[in-house]
């Protein structure tokens, strides 16, 4: 079993006390996102887990706990971009995340940590050049530090264009989307990082970018040293090439404030919502309710249902 921490939300910057004290705990619920009553309850012990994904742009508050993982395989999808605080306003100083990516990977190692360089996105105030700059500050320092970079083109979801109308940020085709594709590339080649799009129609193949899986089959085995037996995850778009895995996160919770994210409707619901969160709660945001129906996944993928 693959476990993603989180797609919906940022759970190392923000949640990282209730996720390691549901590994002491040994399991952990989730609610279905369109089916509020359905929950999944999820054995957490090393023997029922193959790989944990951490998804962050901030894995501090992680950093003096990593010990409690020694048990389990886990990577680190981790975002670092340099966009300002009109795009991104709770993040911190961008030479701060640097540092925290740096320590995180010296901890783990760079095989365990991969950079995401994404969305990409051009604005009033943010032009190509402004992107190669800044691409290649980052190349540079994290180049010791991972092996892989992963972009995407930005996505006007119908859940963001509210909160990016004032930034005038710009419709990107594929004829711009491969122009940039093209410089960004020659500047990982540079400095030996691979570059994988991520959820990406467009293929890139032909200027050494290849389609991406964020959760990675291929890499779990390395990392395991044993071979995955999973598919396609069903619940992604046609466009991702991730395997199946189940995704611990709330969307609506995540504190980045970043304007453009799918996954976060506006920051006053994130607020409301992380006030209803308990570090002791097997959910990350409320507790158990009449009237819930628990789905019981363990180790020999058996499911039952406990009422």
């Amino acid at each position: 079993m693959i476990l993603s921490a989180s797609r919906r939300t940022d759970i190392p910057a923000f949640f990282s006390e209730w996720f390691f004290n549901r590994l002491r705990d040994g399991m952990i619920r989730t609610r279905n996102p369109f089916n509020y009553h359905q929950v999944n309850q999820i054995d957490l012990y090393p023997d029922d887990i193959d790989c944990i994904v951490f998804w962050t742009k901030n894995a501090q508050p992680m950093l003096n706990k990593l010990d409690m993982l020694n048990e389990y395989t886990y990577y680190f999808q981790y975002t670092l971009t340099p966009y300002s605080k009109a795009y991104e306003p709770n993040l911190d100083d961008l030479s701060h995340r640097i540092e925290t990516f740096i320590k995180l990977s010296e901890r783990i190692g760079k095989d365990h940590i991969i950079w995401r360089y994404d969305p990409i996105f051009l604005s009033d105030d943010i032009d190509l050049g402004f992107h190669l700059r800044m691409f290649e500050r980052l190349a540079q320092s994290l180049a010791s530090y991972t092996f892989r970079c992963i972009i995407s083109f930005i996505d006007l979801y119908n859940t963001t264009k509210g909160n990016i109308r004032d930034l005038n940020i710009l419709e990107m085709d594929d004829k711009l989307n491969r122009s940039i594709g093209r410089e960004l590339v020659s500047i990982a080649n540079h400095y030996n990082l691979e570059m994988h799009t991520c959820a990406e129609r467009i293929d890139l193949e032909d200027i050494g970018i290849s389609h991406g899986r964020c959760i990675d089959d291929k890499l779990i085995t390395r990392l395991t040293n044993k071979p995955i037996d999973t598919v396609k995850d069903p619940n992604q778009r046609e466009e991702c090439g991730c395997i199946k895995s189940f995704d611990i996160g709330v969307y609506n919770t995540c504190q980045n404030g970043c304007k453009y994210c799918y996954a976060t409707r506006n920051h006053q619901t994130s607020l409301n919502n992380r006030c209803k969160h308990d570090p002791l709660s097997p959910f990350l945001i409320g507790n158990s309710t009449d009237g819930d129906q628990v789905r019981i996944k363990n180790k020999e993928n058996q499911t039952y249902i406990k009422f």
